[in-house]
């Protein structure tokens, strides 16, 4: 199993309306091809800006599947466009992690 971690920071004042296009424009795409995140959420300490999701492959393989299939889809590509026009990503960091044997992940 593989965990893709990914942290957002956009710039100040604009995470909610970028959560907007978000959820408007990209959510059903990407759970199209990605299936529900184990998590989507906004930071409550530390950097308000700031919002982190989680998504859960079988493998490498299965991730760089999924991924190739969503970026061919219009819907995803119009998310992308609408994300671009109003400019509210900084920073992108993504991690990818597989669980500890003593606390398997549950799905």
């Amino acid at each position: 199993m593989l965990l893709d971690v990914r942290t957002y920071t956009c710039r100040p004042g604009t995470i909610n309306k970028h959560l907007e296009v978000y959820e408007q424009f990209g959510k059903a795409a990407q759970a199209k091809h990605l299936g529900e995140p184990l998590m989507y959420a906004k930071c409550e300490t530390g950097n308000p800006n700031e919002y982190m999701h989680i998504w859960v492959y079988d493998s490498a393989g299965d991730r760089e599947a999924k991924r190739a299939a969503m970026w061919k889809d219009p819907d995803w590509l119009k998310y992308t466009q609408e994300s671009a026009k109003l400019g509210a990503l900084e920073k992108q960091e993504n991690k990818l992690f597989t669980p500890v044997s003593f606390y398997p992940l549950k799905r």
